[in-house]
């Protein structure tokens, strides 16, 4: 069974920038293509962002966010990092990262993913 916990989430203002994690325990954290996802009130789950389980990884980004959004892989301590700068209103969610063991790297779909952690809250506001 494989678990992903999501940390580093609050409150930052607009222009600020944050840096969520996302923890995988369990089996085969090398296998699995990681993302990040978005949920804001009333909308539907957005792919944000994701990187590939190879060594290469590549990686992949929302229009809304390319530029300002960074995904890295650290594989010793397996977890995956989603690095947010110049925030946006826009931005306000809930943030979930995903494993899936055959995802290509690309625009992202909820349903290829096999597990998902909670959620972190990120709010950008004055």
């Amino acid at each position: 069974q494989v678990q992903l916990v999501e940390s580093g989430g609050g409150l930052v203002q607009p222009g600020g920038s944050l840096r969520l994690s996302c923890a995988v325990s369990g089996f085969g954290f090398e296998y699995y293509t990681i993302g990040w996802f978005r949920q804001a009130p009333g909308k539907e789950r957005e792919g944000v962002s994701c990187i590939s389980n190879h060594d290469r990884s590549s990686t992949y980004y929302a229009r809304s966010v390319k530029g300002r959004f960074t995904i890295s892989r650290d594989k010793t301590k397996n977890t995956v990092y989603l690095e947010m700068n110049s925030l946006e209103r826009e931005d306000t969610g809930i943030y979930y990262c995903a494993g899936g063991t055959s995802v290509l790297v690309g625009p992202m779909i909820h349903g290829d993913y096999d597990y998902w952690g909670q959620g972190t809250q990120v709010t950008v506001s004055s």
